[in-house]
């Protein structure tokens, strides 16, 4: 459920696909939401679909292939639709079944996986498309109930004792790690879910952003249940 009154809400809400890829990020909006009530049954693609670890993707010649009851062709047939759109755009989604995602224990003070709140980034202008079809969904962090790891005294501390190269590298080190692509929620910080069969586009950071990046990251999946995600 979204809760559209939130007080630090930065996001927007559109009612079609147009809206949603033309509308510009601006101000403190930097996640715009297509509010969808999708109908079928996602849970028969999940159940159907052949998979093969603890992430599968599920191609386009795939899923049509899959035998479906009716309600499980109306799921499906949603999301053909999305996949479509988004390729027409010219996106590149990719539908996935997921288990789990592998966890980061490089650094057990900074664990760098989705799991963590981060932001994306891009060397070109570029958007974070995805869906969340079954199972738990992601969830945004507003930006400003984030405080940025590498910015933490104690995390930043440890990192240095990380690095041996020279002081003014210490930056660059930290980028290329993407170490500074991972934020902390501060206290009584207040996540929000971007529910099931919403279609967002999040900002991401690139040179010709003109907004803050989208703070999200992936959730704990429930034992036992896959969840069905569109991303690109």
């Amino acid at each position: 459920m979204i809760d559209l009154s939130h007080p630090e809400n930065r996001m927007h809400y559109v009612t079609n696909f147009q809206d949603l890829v033309s509308t510009p990020f601006s101000g403190e909006i930097n996640a715009i939401c297509w509010i969808r009530e999708l109908k079928g049954d996602f849970f028969e693609i999940v159940q159907k679909a052949e998979l093969n670890g603890n992430i599968t993707e599920i191609g386009a010649a795939e899923l049509s292939a899959l035998p479906l009851s009716e309600q499980g062709q109306l799921a499906r047939e949603n999301i053909l639709n999305d996949l479509k759109a988004l390729k027409a755009h010219g996106a590149l989604p990719s539908l996935n079944v997921i288990k789990y995602y592998d966890r980061d224990d490089t650094y057990p003070f900074f664990p760098a996986d989705v799991y963590s709140f981060h932001v994306d980034r891009s060397p070109i202008p570029t958007d974070t498309f995805l869906c969340t079809y079954y199972g738990e969904s992601s969830e945004i962090l507003p930006n400003s109930q984030a405080e940025k790891k590498v910015l933490i005294p104690e995390i930043r501390d440890e990192l240095k004792r990380l690095y041996h190269g020279a002081e003014e590298g210490f930056e660059s080190f930290l980028s290329e790690h993407f170490f500074d692509l991972h934020y902390q929620a501060k206290p009584g910080a207040r996540t929000i879910s971007l529910g099931l069969g919403h279609l967002w586009r999040l900002a991401v950071d690139h040179p010709e952003s003109q907004v803050s990046p989208c703070i999200h990251r992936a959730p704990i999946e429930k034992s036992g249940q896959n969840r069905l995600l569109m991303i690109c």
